[in-house]
């Protein structure tokens, strides 16, 4: 009772997975929102992952894609950069819980001796601080979507899924929605979509105490009605919850497929509530540009995870972003750091293209391959973004070539380097711990009056997000600017240095940042850093036909 009484104006959708992971549950999840917001209703989101690392900040963006980072300076799993950019809801510090914060949260319980003696158990006590992470996240909101990681009948996820069986019975029956997405995987040789890999994950479900209200199922084209029923009469869903998301060629037209589908109307129904006809013409204006572009532009992003794109998630989305201020259509080229050797390999890999831009990253791999990328770009007159150690590569490679420092480089991949032209913050000389120790979150940057960035972004003050433990070296600060480097962009303190420039008479569009900007790119409303950028490769392929 105390719980419905709590939450009481707060209702629950929890969306699980089942056959295979990367299905796009954060996705799914994120679409659901949009509709439902688009509805008039003010949605929060929380993703729950079944790792046992405390947060993914120390994690291999290889093995788990890129590190999403909050205004509040949570490292974070990148469906929140998903849900961001498709809800209005800014995401916090408690809208992602982890195995191991769960589990450390109960642990300093223990020690303190709150639990008063108690056998410390996962039930009930692990699950309760699940709970309770859901409830302090609905607070103030009409709606809540939680979505569980990893897929069901993993031995991890188990927890978190007793929870919430849990909490829907301790609510009332219309204050929560069980949406499991799953796979139709169709059989070429067969000729035939084949439903019993989710018969069986929704048998799962069952096992463990939860029906599903909804099926999400994922498949390569649409499914047929005789494939709905069949998949009512084995998981005890009605007909009508079963929904179809074929594989689309954007993202961007999920919310519009899943509306089609009737989900917003069906989750409406079951949560009982009553609200308008969703309001969806930004995202048919976002479908329209995307499908029928003016223009295209390729860019190259420079980076050694290029493997996995989704290390580079955030960046990936807000180039498109950019793309759709200025209805063109993007291609993103992933170049290989490590395969730019020298000048000549730096232009048989971006001479071609109509931007260049370097993301940020850690450790010294791929550093000077990268510091190639920039001098081609620069002494071309390509575009140029250079986001945190992109733009710590910008600053090394004008050291060397104007500054009379041949040496120049971050003293991360040499400690004792003497002309380390980035160097370690003050603040972080005694950090030991890794985790969750960086300069992390929203900080404010004062932009030069006149500059070109106070000129993108209409303003001279901003609030961008950060996530770096080395700096602009101040030493020489003076040195670089006497040689040309603009530094346009500094702390209200004037300690730290934010952003660095080209004249635009000397350079198109040459621009670094040390902070993360695309961690605030929405397709509704792309951040005028991708959008101007994007509008300077566009100027620099037009000059060159």
């Amino acid at each position: 009772m105390a719980v419905a009484n709590r939450v009481k104006h707060t209702k629950f959708i929890f969306v699980t997975g089942g056959v295979v992971s990367s299905l796009g549950k954060g996705l799914c999840g994120a679409s659901m929102g949009a509709l439902l917001e688009a509805r008039g209703l003010n949605i929060g989101m929380q993703k729950l992952d079944p790792y046992l690392n405390v947060d993914p900040g120390t994690m291999n963006p290889t093995q788990h894609g890129e590190v999403f980072v909050t205004d509040d300076g949570a490292e974070t799993d990148l469906d929140l950069g998903h849900y961001e950019r498709f809800v209005s809801h800014r995401m916090s510090r408690h809208s992602n819980y982890t195995s191991g914060q769960i589990y450390e949260s109960v642990i300093r319980k223990e020690r303190r001796g709150e639990y008063l003696g108690q056998t410390v158990q996962v039930i009930p006590h692990v699950t309760n601080e699940i709970r309770d992470c859901i409830l302090a996240a609905s607070e103030g909101l009409d709606l809540l979507i939680v979505e569980i990681g990893g897929t069901v009948g993993d031995i991890e996820s188990l927890p978190f899924l007793e929870a919430i069986r849990q909490l829907r019975l301790q609510l009332d029956a219309r204050d929560t929605v069980c949406v499991h997405l799953t796979l139709l995987p169709f059989i070429k040789t067969a000729g035939e979509i084949k439903t019993k890999p989710t018969q069986h994950s929704v048998m799962k479900m069952r096992e463990i105490g939860i029906q599903p209200d909804i099926l999400v199922c994922r498949t390569e084209q649409a499914i047929s009605r005789a494939t709905r029923d069949k998949l009512a009469m084995f998981t005890n869903v009605r007909s009508d919850s079963v929904m179809s998301l074929p594989d689309q060629d954007t993202i961007y037209k999920v919310p519009l497929v899943l509306h089609a589908e009737g989900l917003d109307d069906k989750l409406c129904e079951l949560l009982n509530i009553w609200s308008r006809e969703p309001r969806l013409e930004a995202w048919e204006r976002i479908v329209h540009t995307l499908e029928n572009p003016k223009r295209k532009i390729s860019i190259g992003v420079v980076g050694k995870y290029v493997d996995l794109a989704e290390s580079y998630k955030s960046l990936h989305e807000a180039l498109i972003h950019g793309g759709l201020a200025c209805d063109a259509a993007v291609d993103i080229v992933y170049v290989d750091a490590e395969q730019l050797l020298d000048d000549a390999s730096a232009a048989s890999h971006l001479a071609h293209l109509g931007g260049v831009l370097v993301p940020g990253g850690f450790g010294e791999r791929g550093s000077e391959g990268k510091i190639a990328a920039i001098r081609f770009a620069r002494a071309h007159k390509i575009p140029f973004l250079g986001i945190c150690l992109g733009m710590q590569m910008a600053v090394c490679e004008y050291a060397r070539t104007f500054a009379d420092m041949p040496n120049a480089h971050s003293s991360e991949f040499d400690p004792n380097l003497e002309g380390a032209v980035i160097a370690l913050m003050v603040e972080q000389e005694d950090v030991k711990e890794m985790g969750g120790t960086m300069r992390l979150g929203a900080f404010d940057c004062d932009l030069a009056p006149g500059s070109l960035a106070a000129r993108i972004y209409e303003k001279v003050r901003i609030s961008e997000r950060h996530r770096h433990r080395y700096e602009f070296n101040n030493r020489y600060r003076e040195r670089l600017e006497r040689a040309g480097l603009r530094l346009s962009g500094l702390s209200p303190d004037g300690k730290l240095v934010e952003m660095i420039e080209l004249a635009t008479d000397v350079h198109p569009f040459f621009v670094g940042c040390q902070f993360h900007p695309e961690f605030k790119s929405r397709p509704t409303a792309p951040h005028p850093l991708f959008a101007a950028y994007i509008a300077a490769c566009l100027q620099y392929q037009r000059s060159r036909t």
